[in-house]
């Protein structure tokens, strides 16, 4: 049902899980742990999957906290439940609060969990290429520090996320990337086509929480698109020419 990474683990006050797809209720293209609020999934499947997350965890079913994820550098700081209809538009949170779980949902984009376990406080942030460029790692390292986190004691860890070789990008990202985050260059691999590169997104989002200083930066090294039994991956769901896609689930929790 789920993944730990033993960076986290090590720590019995914290809780996580990089749930896979394997022990829901979803059918069809979802099946079967589904956590996507955003998926055209039926809610109640989708309910009901992120209530079986929150047993994993030992927390009530409301406990799972979620933001409405778009692509930014925002984060959001966490101090109780939030209902499904108001989650903030954010892509990272941050709590010291414990038993909530912080739960980012992703289908190729890397999902991070943060914890400093001496101060007390965990986050989780999505990056995609989009956020990783933008800024989203820093600025959640920021805000835990601005819950008491220092740096150099913060575990990083990084879940399933799409491989270099399965993600091609194309001449307007090759441009953008160049001009945003230059002499990074070295994560546009070759590409199979011409004008074409094959992106090091994990790569990349480990330079990124290298350039934030953290203590320890660590990655599953699970790739989503070339795992189809484990692992939900939007760009192999456009491949296929399917309709949606379900969404991965990874959650950090203080213990209460």
């Amino acid at each position: 049902m789920s993944i730990e990474a033993p960076e986290l683990s090590a720590h019995p006050e914290l809780r996580h899980a990089f749930f896979t797809r394997a022990g829901g209720v979803s059918d069809g293209l979802y099946a079967a742990l589904n956590g996507g609020i955003g998926s055209r999934d039926d809610p109640e499947r989708v309910a009901e999957n992120r209530s079986r997350m929150c047993a994993h965890l030992g927390l009530g079913s409301d406990r799972l906290v979620s933001p409405y994820q778009v692509h930014s550098a925002d984060v959001v700081t966490v101090t109780g439940p939030i209902p499904v209809a108001d989650r903030p538009r954010a892509d990272a949170m941050v709590t010291g609060v414990a038993g909530l779980a912080l739960g980012i949902a992703t289908a190729d984009c890397g999902p991070i969990l943060f914890a400093d376990p001496a101060a007390g406080v965990v986050g989780a942030a999505h990056a995609g290429w989009k956020g990783a460029l933008t800024g989203v790692i820093g600025a959640t390292v920021a805000a835990l520090e601005a819950l008491g986190a220092r740096r150099h004691r913060i575990v990083a860890v990084l879940g399933p996320t799409i491989a270099q070789a399965s993600y091609e990008v194309g001449p307007d990202f090759i441009a953008r990337f160049r001009s945003e985050a230059p002499g990074l260059e070295r994560f546009l691999g070759p590409g199979v086509r011409p004008d074409y590169a094959q992106f090091d997104l994990p790569g990349f989002i480990l330079a990124r929480l290298a350039e934030a200083e953290v203590g320890t930066a660590a990655a599953l090294n699970l790739c989503t698109y070339a795992d189809p039994e484990r692992f939900y991956s939007y760009r192999r769901a456009t491949h296929r020419g399917e309709s949606d896609y379900g969404r991965l689930i990874s959650a950090i929790a203080i213990v209460p």
